[in-house]
């Protein structure tokens, strides 16, 4: 097995989706994600564009791994299975990561919830994708 042997295509366009989620996700609980890391709107530099660049880059490795793994997992490319290899990555390392951290950086709840639900979304709709295009 050749580990870059995935439809690239897939992965170029389950990235692009999930990061277009992720911006309609953030502007939504904007307010709330800048208030749980304890800021003010006015504290975030909005000419940095190096987190979008990060955010892109992470997304793209979530996506390749989505396609990777789910043929070996599953057997078979679907959305179907595309969903449940990207609800298992969310459960088993994203969510208990991201919990185990905000517990220990006494982060908020809400700030696990805004960021966890987001990366859901973002394993969910590249399985998605990525299923479809099989």
């Amino acid at each position: 097995m050749s580990h870059f042997v995935v439809n690239w295509l897939a992965v170029i366009l389950a990235t692009v989706v999930a990061w277009a989620f992720g911006a309609a996700w953030y502007m939504v609980l904007a307010r709330q994600w800048v208030a749980s890391i304890g800021k003010k709107m006015e504290d975030i530099d909005r000419a940095d564009y190096r987190p979008y660049l990060w955010s892109v880059l992470c997304i793209f490795i979530m996506a390749y791994f989505v396609a990777l793994l789910t043929p070996l997992l599953t057997e078979a490319i679907s959305v179907t299975n595309g969903l449940i290899v990207g609800a298992h990555m969310w459960l088993g390392f994203v969510i208990t990561s991201m919990v185990l951290n905000h517990r220990y950086e006494g982060a908020p709840w809400s700030r696990t919830l805004i960021d966890g639900g987001y990366l859901l979304g973002v394993l969910l709709i590249e399985g998605v994708v990525i299923g479809l295009f099989g």
